[in-house]
C-alpha cells in the first residue's frame, strides 16, 4: 500500500495540477521551511459566498513539499475559508498516506500552514502560531 502512496507522490511532484501562479490572486501567502530550504507561495481566488474557485501554489523544494501542496489544493476547490480554517495535520497525512518522520513532516505540512496563514490573513512577515494538530 505504501508504494501506491509514494507513487502517487512522485506523480503530483513530477506533473502538478495547481503549480502555478494566480494573477490577480484574491489572497496570497508564502513561507519557507527553514530547516531544508523549502519554499512555497499560494495564491487563492475566492468567490462572493467565500469558497475557492482557484488555486495554485509556486515555489521550490522536497517532493513531499510540492506534492502536499498540489495535493492539498486539490482538495479544497470550492471549500469555504471557514472550511480550510478548520483542516489540521491528519488532513495533511491522509492525502500523503504514508508515515513521516519529523523532518518530512515538517515538509509535508508547509503547505497547510502556508494555506491557513492565506486563509486567516495573516500579514508576511507577521508571526503567528497556527494550530496545525
Amino acid at each position: 500500500m505504501d508504494d501506491m502512496y509514494r507513487e502517487a507522490i512522485i506523480e503530483h511532484y513530477k506533473n502538478p495540477g495547481y503549480h502555478g501562479v494566480l494573477e490577480p490572486a484574491d489572497i496570497s501567502f508564502e513561507d519557507n521551511n527553514p530547516l531544508c530550504g523549502d519554499h512555497l507561495r499560494i495564491d487563492l481566488r475566492i468567490d462572493a459566498g467565500g469558497c475557492i474557485t482557484e488555486a495554485a501554489f509556486s515555489g521550490h523544494g522536497c517532493a513531499i513539499s510540492q506534492a502536499s501542496a498540489d495535493m492539498l489544493l486539490g482538495s479544497i476547490i470550492g471549500k469555504p475559508l471557514d472550511e480550510v480554517k478548520k483542516m489540521n495535520k491528519q488532513d495533511i497525512l491522509d492525502l500523503i498516506g504514508i508515515e513521516l518522520g519529523p523532518v518530512r513532516l515538517k515538509c509535508a505540512l508547509l503547505s497547510l500552514k502556508v494555506l491557513k496563514s492565506a486563509a486567516y490573513g495573516i500579514h508576511q512577515g507577521e508571526s503567528v502560531e497556527l494550530d496545525l494538530d
